[in-house]
C-alpha cells in the first residue's frame, strides 16, 4: 500500500513510499559502508544536538527504535551531562503486534516483554533514571490514531524540550505517523524537532539517498558504541535471543549491522 507524499521542513517533497520495500534483506551494511554521501555527512556533537533543549524526548513506534536511531546519543548524553538533562521516552505502541501470527507471543506477553526490555535497554545505556511514557496505542494502528497521537505527544512536550523521533518518509507507516504527529505536536509548543531513520536505511539507495541531504552524523565514543551493543541486546524478543524465540525475528544479524555503526545519523 503506498503512503502518502510527506514533507518536512527545509526538505523537499519525498515521493510516496510503498510499504513492500520493508521487505527481504534490503540494502546491507556493506553498500553502506561504500555510501560516499553517508561517509561525507557534517560532523555533529551531543551539544551541537542539544543547544539550549533543557530536556531530551524521544518518540519512538515501538520499543527499541529509540535505542536503534538515538541509542548511542542517548549514552553519550548520560557520560558528558551525568544526569543534568532529563530524559523522556514515549513509546507510541508496545510492539506488541510483531509477531502476529505466533502463538508463542500473543499481544499481551509481548507487550508486557518489550516494555520490560525497553527498561533493561535505557539501564544498559546508563539512562535508568530516564522516565518512560507508553502510550499503548496500538502496534500497527498508529496511522488511523495520528490525531489521538497528536494529542497525547502535546500533553507532554514542553518548549523548550528538543524531540527525537522516527524519520517522516521511514517506509513504515508506524513510523511516518509517528514523525506527522511528533511534527505538529512540537509546532504547537514550538519544541525543536530533529528525526533519526530506522528502515529507510533497508530500502533507500545508498548512492542517493534523499534523507541524508542536509543530515549530520553523531561520532560515538567506544563507551558509547559498547553501551548502545549492550542495550540493543536486551531487546531478546527483536534478535531471536527469547525464550521461546520468534519464528522470524525482527532484527537478525543483517539488519542489526546499521545500528552498530561507530556514528548516528539524524536529520534536523
Amino acid at each position: 500500500m503506498a503512503g502518502r507524499v510527506l514533507h518536512r521542513a527545509g526538505r523537499q517533497p519525498l515521493a510516496p513510499v510503498d510499504e513492500a520495500v520493508i521487505s527481504g534483506c534490503g540494502r546491507s551494511e556493506q553498500e553502506w559502508s561504500r555510501s560516499a554521501p553517508l561517509q561525507t555527512l557534517a560532523q555533529t556533537s551531543v551539544e551541537g544536538l542539544l543547544a539550549d533543549a533543557q530536556r531530551l524526548v524521544v518518540v519512538s513506534p515501538h520499543p527499541d527504535d529509540e535505542v536503534l536511531g538515538c541509542g548511542g546519543l542517548i549514552a553519550s548524553l548520560m557520560q558528558q551531562r551525568a544526569g543534568a538533562t532529563p530524559l523522556l521516552i514515549l513509546s507510541a505502541s508496545d510492539g506488541e503486534a510483531a509477531y502476529a501470527d505466533d502463538p508463542s507471543w500473543p499481544p499481551d506477553r509481548l507487550a508486557a516483554a518489550r516494555r520490560q526490555e525497553l527498561i533493561d535497554a535505557l539501564a544498559a545505556l546508563g539512562a535508568a533514571s530516564a522516565r518512560v511514557v507508553s502510550l499503548a496505542l496500538g502496534d500497527g494502528a498508529l496511522s488511523a490514531r495520528r490525531e489521538a497521537l497528536q494529542a497525547a505527544l502535546a500533553q507532554q512536550l514542553r518548549a523548550s524540550d528538543l524531540v527525537l523521533v522516527t524519520y517522516a518518509g521511514d517506509g513504515h507507516p508506524d513510523h511516518q505517523a509517528c514523525a506527522q504527529a511528533a511534527a505538529a505536536a512540537a509546532a504547537l509548543c514550538g519544541a525543536r524537532l530533529v528525526q533519526y531513520p530506522i528502515w529507510a536505511w533497508h530500502w533507500s539507495d545508498p548512492d542517493s539517498a534523499p534523507f541524508l541531504r542536509g543530515a549530520l552524523k553523531l561520532a560515538l565514543s567506544e563507551t558509547a558504541r559498547e553501551r548502545k551493543r549492550h542495550a540493543i541486546a536486551q531487546f531478546r524478543t527483536q534478535t531471536g535471543h527469547s525464550d521461546p524465540a520468534p519464528r522470524a525475528p525482527i532484527l537478525p544479524p543483517w539488519a542489526l549491522a546499521r545500528f552498530h555503526r561507530p556514528f548516528e545519523v539524524f536529520l534536523p
